[in-house]
């Protein structure tokens, strides 16, 4: 069993995965940029919402097997787990897998495993092979490098760490198999083996199938809207084929791996990727078309009443039941209808945290119940349990209410 695992990255991913590490008896080094973070997890705490979590990670600093800083230390394996947003023109940035490589190149030793688990373009492995072996020339072929994204669900990480399966590829095969060795310690699904590039590319091709397939939903939504035709019966009944499974719409798609890893083909591959590219442009306008469909909601209720709305705007987060806001179209949805205030009184909820540095926080029952126009913008399970009414104007963009 290796004798230290650094782990670059203490977010939505790379602390549950050093948790899971650590809980099986490796020490883990996590490192974190942000020093709140780090006190944080090192009083045995979470800045997270994640299930479990916080049991494994209190667990695992109160044995002495988990540990966080703002610097790497000397280890023997070192896990790439930070952002790789995009850039303007939705280019990707890969800036943050460098400054993590950069640090950990005074570190590394001969016999070394070095994993990238960030989604990141096709080639960054190779790439952070050269900047590595261009400084430390002294290691060339004498490091074990490779790829291997994480597909979990938000909400049950802790499980699907361990038992689904893993795509793992090398920059050569002995790298590959050391990675595979690496992981069959923690991981119970099946590791499958390729390359580096395939890896890469099968993360991104994963998410951006997904994508397509809500495009598919969200356009069904806006045309089905225009058509008069509910379409959460429309898809409920399609879906009763054999072979078609159509998903539910929503107010767009968001998060940090459906929303972003698409550009990550479409910026290095715009001539071939056409259908990826449009299914972005539908989701993304989704979110518009709610924000519209607010706006003249209000101005309908204002003409008709002669007075201003009251307004529920329905969750924050980009999925149900999570604290994740990160490319939230929902939030997007939130910011739009507010940049276009006109003295309304609105009401803000995401029962998944307790506060917001941009918005003021009210409780969901309270919103509901005071709202002349509910905006279900999140399907979380507490705007499920409440009462369908006819006294309001429902706008219900993640079918809450649609049975």
């Amino acid at each position: 069993m290796e004798n230290k695992v650094i782990m670059m990255g203490l977010g939505y991913i790379g602390l549950p995965t050093a948790a899971l590490i650590a809980q099986k008896g490796t020490l883990v080094h996590g490192v974190d940029i942000n020093p709140k973070v780090v006190e944080t997890i090192n009083r045995g705490e979470i800045h997270i919402v994640e299930p479990e979590l916080e049991n494994i990670v209190a667990e695992a600093v109160n044995k002495g097997n988990l540990t966080a800083d703002t610097k790497p230390v000397k280890g023997d394996s070192y896990l790439i787990v930070v952002p790789t947003p995009f850039k303007d023109k939705n280019e990707p940035d890969i800036s943050f897998v460098e400054a993590a490589t950069k640090a950990i190149i005074p570190l590394l030793k001969e016999g070394d495993l070095y994993i990238i688990e960030s989604t990141s373009p096709i080639g960054t492995t190779e790439k952070m092979m050269n900047l590595i072996y261009g400084e430390r020339p002294e290691l060339k072929d004498k490091l074990y490098m490779a790829y291997c994204p994480e597909r979990v669900l938000p909400g049950n990480v802790m499980y699907e760490l361990v038992h689904n399966d893993r795509v793992i590829g090398g920059i050569d095969d002995k790298s590959t198999e050391k990675a595979v060795s690496f992981y069959s310690k923690y991981v119970k699904g099946t590791l499958h083996k390729t390359n580096a590039r395939t890896a890469e590319m099968c993360k991104l091709v994963e998410n951006s199938s997904r994508d397509v397939q809500i495009a598919f939903a969200n356009e069904l939504s806006l045309i089905c809207d225009k058509a008069n035709i509910n379409v959460w019966e429309l898809i409920e009944l399609a879906n009763k084929h054999p072979r078609v499974n159509i998903l539910q719409p929503g107010s767009g798609v968001g998060g940090h791996c459906i929303a972003v890893d698409p550009y990550f083909i479409v910026s290095d591959y715009p001539m071939e990727s056409k259908i990826i590219g449009t299914a972005r442009e539908i989701n993304n306008y989704k979110s518009f078309w709610c924000a519209e469909k607010v706006q003249t909601a209000k101005l309908k209720f204002e003409l008709e009443h002669g007075r201003k709305a009251r307004i529920a705007l329905m969750g924050l987060a980009f999925k149900p039941n999570i604290d994740d806001l990160r490319e939230s179209p929902a939030k997007y949805i939130a910011q739009k209808v507010l940049q276009n205030a006109n003295n309304e009184e609105y009401y803000i909820v995401e029962p998944n945290i307790n506060e917001h540095n941009v918005f003021k926080l009210s409780d969901y029952k309270e919103a509901y119940k005071n709202a002349d126009i509910v905006v279900f913008l999140v399907a979380h399970n507490e705007f499920k349990a409440l009462q369908p009414t006819n006294s309001k104007v429902v706008l219900d963009f993640a079918g809450v209410f649609k049975t």
